[in-house]
């Protein structure tokens, strides 16, 4: 795999000393200023350059007569065809486009940020209904993983080993990320990516943005522009495991009275690939606007509704190596039933789920509703704000065997019947979560010929209510129905605003500045589902500066350098299960980061380092809390640094390359592990309750060194496209012990997409399309789990690992009319 890569760069350097066609000109406004920053793209290829501080532009090309096009936010694109001292005048839009909404925390060309993006075209050809997560399994850094096994229900995705709930998300600059948690559940939003116009993940701590913390990447997802013609989509998959996907989407274009409307309904079904993991995934998005020449005020709401059967708990390993002793070793130690312990023999080994009651499911509807407005207050200022609600409410049910009466504050401790005192019963439970978030987002944006000023911020509240209720009991005796035995509040307030200055010293050379000043108050009230007390608050100011420079070398080449701060608050579940003398501490990024970048028409290289220093991480280490919790422990020192190699290449007309590989190492320093003494209960006087042992520098835990991508397209007929995607990730630990028993093995997956786009004059556009996942069948695990402990002198583990699916399909066909 590493020479395979090796040899593509090499190739994509070689093919890039190529003699070419060079071509320039200058770019201004109407009154004649020059623009900077305006993208001039050879229509032919995919790669092109940018205007420096005089508006000029220098494109070099294999083609001897291109078009070219040039494009900038809030004015008029245009095609034409290149010619030496070209003189390019730019025309107000018409219109305002969704663009100038998310260009506040997006990063621009002249920004010192690694960065990678895709375009609507590029994300439908590869929508077959899976969740958004694996459409961006391409890009530089970026692990995928799904419980059920197929990219369906359930999913994640981590970034340079960063997981969600330290990955900034977006949708047209509004927080997505969960205010308590801080993670993003895909599963809320089914068939999203059908909505989106454009994705820009950031690697690193990026430029400031609304929301929870960039902690190591961000995501801003714009949804779609209005069409500009009317048209009805008609969008229909099926595949394995019972996978179906049905969407209709219909759009008004731009009508008379520059009003728009866009309207989608989705529905995604699955089966899964593992046992019982269903998945029942409904969602909606509709927009109207009112498009002016100086204003814009558009409404956009998207829901999701989810019902999912649980794949939480993952295949033990024992189950995984037909370990016969192992099996029954873990039934023993882990209380299984023996429902669960014939399931445990009888399934197949990949499939596992250990789930059986019939309702063991998620239920869950996040409704979204965003109102913006955009307004253009002259030539050099573009003003935009919005306000935003979310509403979440839904439970996950789930049948427990064996629990005790006091557990769940139903009055009584014990009952008696036929002589016999019974302190536990089976029962039924559902956990609930039912929130609110909304606020206001805002940012202006000033822009002349040497200079980007960007002023913005948001305010944001969160009120979230966490309760669980008892739905049926074995043993009743007077259980109220629908007990509830515990109830808690949380409730956060979030201020950000920040400033961002780009300012050209020379027509090559721009400063980057960013500072971001965040103010958190969070406060916790009631009970856990342990009868624990949560009260309890916190308050937080951060600063966080960051800097850069930018040099265009030349029209082809461009270096950056920067260093930025990033601070995070702990989440909820930290200060939740942390003792009461042990509170976590925030945590703090320093991100420095260095990037190259060529690129001509036929050929773009992309180099980035980075070296990413933490104070106060919080990670696991096994210690436990007074209820033996495990709790999040703030380590002091830890680091990542690494280089991301991105290239691309059109080997023909017909045929073009693009591949990534990112190479790291990811430590914690002076690590200390904690592991539970299970003997302590049968010894307390002589038995320590957790054994301690210093282990100095180990690796973070899912922090593969080497993740690489790639993708193949071949064109052997009008309209036919044939691309070969693959994807290695080298073996990652599941835990920061740096322990061989204890890791994922490395896995390199190829998935083949079959596109072909014809047209029936009268009647529409269609795309009938292939996609086989996992085309050689290649046997792996995504994600896992563990929890270890001493019983008797002896080490063992309970853990769970996410098997994902074989050799599997998807067909499609799209109508558009």
């Amino acid at each position: 795999m590493k020479r395979f890569y090796a040899l593509a760069l090499v190739t994509v350097i070689t093919l890039g000393t190529i003699a070419q066609n060079t071509f320039n000109g200058h770019v201004t406004d109407e009154t004649g200023e020059p623009l900077v920053g305006v993208n001039v793209i050879v229509k032919s290829s995919f790669k092109g350059t940018i205007t420096n501080a005089s508006g000029h532009f220098s494109i070099t090309t294999k083609d001897e007569d291109p078009t070219l096009v040039f494009s900038y936010v809030g004015y008029e694109s245009q095609s034409l065809e290149a010619a030496n001292d070209l003189t390019v005048t730019m025309q107000p839009s018409a219109v305002l486009t969704d663009e100038i909404i998310v260009s506040a925390i997006r990063a621009n060309k002249q920004a010192p940020v690694a960065s990678s993006e895709m375009t609507s075209e590029e994300i439908q050809q590869q929508n077959f209904g899976q969740d958004l997560p694996f459409l961006l399994n391409q890009m530089p850094g970026v692990v995928t993983n799904s419980d059920a096994g197929a990219g369906v229900g359930y999913t994640g995705l981590r970034i340079r080993g960063t997981d969600i709930t330290r990955i900034n998300v977006t949708v047209n600059g509004i927080p997505m990320n969960d205010a308590e948690s801080q993670g993003v559940f895909w599963v809320n939003m089914p068939d999203f990516a059908a909505s989106v116009d454009k994705v820009q993940v950031q690697r690193g701590v990026g430029t400031s943005t609304n929301g929870a913390a960039s902690f190591g990447a961000s995501v801003n997802l714009n949804t779609l522009n209005s069409a500009s013609k009317a048209m009805a989509f008609i969008d229909n998959s099926y595949g394995s495991f019972n996978t179906m996907k049905n969407s209709v989407a219909v759009s008004s274009g731009l009508l008379n009275n520059n009003m728009a409307f866009d309207v989608r309904l989705s529905r995604i079904n699955s089966d899964g690939f593992i046992d019982r993991a269903t998945s029942d995934l409904k969602s909606y998005y509709f927009s109207g606007g009112y498009y002016g020449d100086k204003t814009t005020v558009k409404f956009i709401t998207f829901s999701g509704a989810e019902k999912t059967y649980q794949a939480w708990n993952g295949v033990p390993k024992v189950k995984l190596n037909n370990d016969v002793a192992g099996m029954e070793k873990l039934i023993m130690m882990d209380g299984w039933t023996d429902a669960e312990a014939a399931n445990l023999f009888a399934s197949d080994a990949r499939t596992f789920n250990k789930y059986l009651y019939e309702n063991q499911t998620d239920n869950y509807q996040q409704d979204h509703y965003q109102f913006h407005f955009t307004h253009r207050a002259n030539e050099f200022w573009n003003l935009t704000a919005a306000l935003h609600y979310t509403k979440g409410e839904g439970y996950y049910e789930s049948y427990k065997n064996s629990r005790k009466f006091k557990d769940y504050n139903v009055g009584f401790e014990s009952i008696v019947i036929d002589g016999e005192t019974i302190e536990k019963t089976d029962l039924i439970q559902r956990k609930w979560l039912d929130n609110d978030f909304y606020g206001a987002t805002f940012s202006g944006i000033y822009i002349n010929s040497n200079l980007e000023l960007v002023i913005g911020g948001a305010y944001n509240e969160y009120d979230g209510d966490h309760f669980g209720n008892v739905i049926w009991s074995q043993y009743n005796n007077g259980i109220p129905h629908n007990h509830q035995w515990y109830f808690n509040n949380g409730k956060k307030k979030d201020l950000n605003s920040f400033i961002k200055a780009t300012y050209a010293l020379s027509d090559n050379f721009w400063l980057y500045g960013d500072m971001q000043y965040r103010h958190v108050d969070y406060k916790m009230s009631g009970n856990h589902d342990d009868n624990s007390d949560l009260t309890q608050s916190y308050t937080f100011d951060f600063v966080n500066p960051k800097m850069g420079v930018n040099l265009q070398l030349n029209q082809q080449q461009r270096l950056f350098a920067s260093f930025a701060v990033a601070q995070r608050e702990p989440s909820r579940s930290d200060f939740r299960d942390a003792p009461a003398d042990r509170k976590p501490q925030p945590e703090t990024l320093y991100d420095w980061e260095l990037g190259y970048e060529y690129s001509s028409d036929k050929v773009f290289v992309n180099l980035n380092t980075y070296y990413m220093l933490y104070k106060d991480q919080l990670v696991l280490t096994g210690e436990i809390n007074d209820v033996g919790a495990p709790i999040m422990v703030n380590v002091p020192d830890s680091y990542r640094a690494g280089i991301e190699i991105e290239g691309g290449i059109y080997l023909s007309s017909s045929i073009n390359w693009a591949g990534n590989v990112a190479l790291s190492t990811n430590k914690i320093k002076n690590y200390t592990e904690y592991v539970d003494n299970w003997s302590y209960w049968d010894d307390p006087e002589n038995e320590p309750y957790q054994y301690v042992s210093e282990l100095g520098e180990t690796d973070i835990a899912f922090s593969p060194s080497v993740t690489a991508a790639s993708q193949f397209n071949w064109t052997p007929a009008k309209g036919m496209t044939i691309s070969l995607l693959s994807k290695y990730v080298s073996d990652q630990y599941i835990d920061n012990t740096s322990n061989e028993a204890r890791k994922l093995n490395a896995w390199f997956v190829n998935d083949l997409l079959l596109s072909y786009d014809f047209t029936i004059p009268s009647v529409g556009a269609f795309n009938l399309g292939c996609k086989v996942n996992n085309l050689l069948n290649e046997e792996y695990e995504s994600n896992a789990w563990v929890y270890r402990y001493y019983y008797a002198g002896e080490h063992d583990v309970l853990d769970g690992y996410f098997p994902q699916a074989g050799t599997n399909f998807m067909i499609r066909l799209g109508m558009k009319f």
